[in-house]
């Protein structure tokens, strides 16, 4: 009878080794799919608040706005150091190039028709910041190019860019294809985004969880747009 108790029990041990082999990796998986959609979620609602706050007016180009920014983003390991953290807000504004803007600059005939604006009926930026880690992920957008041919000069505390590098520097010019209408007038009808409005965009990176083989610790991508 006693050698047939431990028989039972050594059968139970390697049932259970076996179970565990199974139940181990499914619990750390479940677990990192949840932490992952938390911080999906995380990387969301940050872009969400800074972008509702950059389009009130908030100047992020000050420390202390750019702490608030931290402050928001501390669970996705947001920093308002350059370079800090293991994360990043992108923030830009871009426009569109129609007449009234190349006039504006003095870029048109005598007759109002554009002369000499590059960027004419092209999406440009009028302003671009970066908070955080800066080499976590690239914008979605483009970025305004501050070297070679049609550079333009980003202000490096601001982060705003001069109308006359918006109308006449290719480097200024957006991937920007989502959809918006630009401003059109035809025959009396207006349609599309108001002449001169800007579109505000705040993009967020954060890097999820790293627990190979069950989370990689990719990089998680939002954005918002007002």
């Amino acid at each position: 009878m006693k050698r047939n108790k431990n028989k039972k029990s050594g059968v139970a041990i390697i049932e259970f080794s076996f179970g565990m082999l199974i139940l181990v990796p499914l619990l750390l998986g479940t677990v990192a799919t949840g932490l992952n959609l938390v911080q999906v979620l995380s990387t969301v609602q940050l872009a969400r608040d800074v972008g509702h706050m950059y389009a009130r007016g908030t100047d992020f180009s000050q420390p202390g706005n750019k702490t608030v920014v931290a402050t928001i983003g501390s669970d996705v390991g947001m920093s308002a150091t350059p370079g800090a953290g293991n994360s990043v807000v992108i923030l830009s504004t871009v426009t569109y190039v129609d007449k009234a803007m190349c006039a504006a600059a003095g870029k048109v005939d005598g007759s109002g028709n554009p002369l000499g604006c590059t960027n004419y009926t092209k999406w440009v930026f009028t302003q671009r910041l970066t908070i955080g880690k800066i080499s976590l992920r690239s914008s979605s957008f483009g970025s305004p190019s501050t070297s070679g041919n049609g550079s333009v000069t980003v202000d490096s505390t601001t982060g705003k860019i001069s109308l006359n590098d918006q109308v006449t520097k290719t480097g200024d010019v957006a991937t920007f294809a989502v959809g918006i209408n630009p401003y059109a007038n035809t025959a009396g009808v207006i349609t599309g985004l108001p002449s001169g409005q800007v579109i505000y965009i705040a993009e967020t990176a954060t890097t999820a969880m790293n627990l190979p083989p069950f989370a990689p610790g990719s990089v998680v991508y939002s954005y918002a747009m007002f």
